[in-house]
């Protein structure tokens, strides 16, 4: 047993599993602030009881993806000690900003939001909503710091053996940075659009309470679809550029880009193959890709052959990860587009297929977080940290094959009831609906 696989597959097994969550509470806690918002400053009963509904929904969210981000970290010190060993001195640092400035901020707020109904102002109250909501997403901006300075390392340098820190800021601000931001957080504000909209046409299809799914799935739709726009042009369209520029070999990977071109084509659909690199099937667009990348339809792109073979990340996966992480983003704009359509017709709620459509759509932006970490994390290897340590390198010396494929086991079993017993719990709050309105406020 080769201990430097397994102990990837058991990181990604952790990751994976821990990044379905954040997306989820991020999303659904700023779509939380403006339902609290309107309950508030409408003085509107509806949108109050909406709030109690989801605010639910993200406390289960929440408590599952705190407990299962700590034991992510935790494998840092013990499957890639080497790793540690190297990058500590800077890694350390997001980690911290994120325990002291956001974890604590998020968590506070969240106590405060969830007991604090009826026993704070009322602004007050919104207030610790929106706190929910900023600290979350200052959580996600010191973690992909730590992500993002991986992908491409600044402000440092290379004394002893190790990585030292020589500019906060510069490696905070490094290349990837605010690109990788602002996808993933337009990417988590759509997942909690999808997550209101699923739960919202269920609850509809079932002819429970609906006169308040009719309003939160009318939020959803517009809040959804612009974030899908977003998603595509400019966040995606900034952060592709910024792979080109930055990790060349991950950019032709994902493209599936294995010569170097000019007026170099970009892949609509293709099979790639392996032995030897290669479309099969391939329906392109010429020019594009160039353009995409570098604003020139002209532009020379380099492909998989002008790097050493040692270098090139592993080609099937990332292309395949990635395509279908953009075919969702395109499907996203569809599906919010098509609704909001039928929403200004006045015909929306009457469409039964298409609300059962949105309730199926639930995680597939899950499955898009998925895939477009993949892409990142994949077309990055073979370096741990790109261009100066490996990942072959970055593993501890003394953790036996045998014992980590141990805790692989035992990690997907307690992942597998963790994740089935979140999923009764959000299901059965789901079918329960949200509290009966008080004889006063009706």
């Amino acid at each position: 047993m080769d201990a430097v696989l397994l102990a990837r597959i058991q990181f990604a097994i952790t990751i994976g599993f821990h990044f379905i969550f954040p997306p989820i509470t991020i999303g659904l806690a700023w779509l939380l602030v403006a339902m609290e918002w309107m309950g508030w400053r409408r003085a509107s009963e509806p949108w109050v009881r909406m709030g109690k509904f989801f605010g639910k929904l993200l406390a289960l969210t929440f408590s599952v993806g705190v407990a299962t981000g700590i034991v992510m970290e935790f494998q840092f010190g013990t499957n890639w000690a080497e790793y540690s060993k190297y990058v500590g001195d800077i890694f350390g640092a997001p980690l911290a900003a994120e325990g002291v400035l956001a974890f604590f901020l998020e968590s506070g707020f969240l106590g405060l939001y969830l007991f604090g109904r009826g026993r704070v102002s009322k602004g007050a109250h919104w207030f610790s909503a929106l706190m929910v909501a900023v600290g979350a997403t200052i959580s996600a901006f010191w973690i992909i710091v730590a992500n993002s300075w991986q992908q491409t390392p600044a402000g440092f340098v290379v004394r002893n053996g190790r990585a030292e820190l020589a500019d906060f800021w510069a490696a905070v601000f490094n290349p990837s940075t605010l690109p990788r931001f602002f996808h993933t957080m337009d990417a988590a504000v759509i997942t909690g659009a999808f997550v209101v909209a699923g739960v919202a046409a269920w609850q509809i299809l079932h002819g429970r309470e609906e006169a308040l799914a009719k309003k939160a799935l009318s939020l959803a739709l517009a809040v959804g679809l612009l974030a899908s726009l977003a998603e595509l042009f400019p966040s995606g369209h900034f952060h592709a550029q910024q792979v080109a520029r930055t990790q060349p070999e991950k950019f032709a990977a994902i493209e599936g880009l294995y010569t170097s071109q000019t007026g170099a084509p970009i892949a609509l659909f293709a099979l790639p193959l392996n032995k030897p690199p290669q479309l099969k099937a391939a329906i392109e667009i010429p020019g594009l890709l160039s353009w995409m990348a570098f604003g020139d339809v002209n532009a020379p792109v380099k492909g998989i052959n002008e790097f050493p073979p040692e270098n090139i990340p592993p080609l099937w996966l990332t292309f395949v990860s990635f395509h279908n992480m953009v075919l969702l983003g395109l499907y996203f704009i569809a599906a919010m587009g098509w609704g909001m359509v039928l929403l200004v017709r006045g015909k929306l709620f009457e469409r039964r297929r298409y609300l059962r459509l949105l309730v199926w759509s639930l995680p597939l932006p899950v499955a898009a977080c998925q895939l477009g970490w993949m892409a990142a994390e994949v077309g990055r290897q073979p370096w741990i940290v790109y261009g100066l340590l490996r990942t072959s390198d970055g593993v501890s010396h003394g953790v036996p094959a045998g014992d980590i494929l141990a805790t692989i086991i035992l990690f997907s079993l307690l992942y597998l009831a963790l994740g089935a017993l979140w999923l009764f719990l959000m299901v059965r709050e789901v079918r329960h609906g949200p509290e009966p309105a008080r004889a006063g406020e009706a």
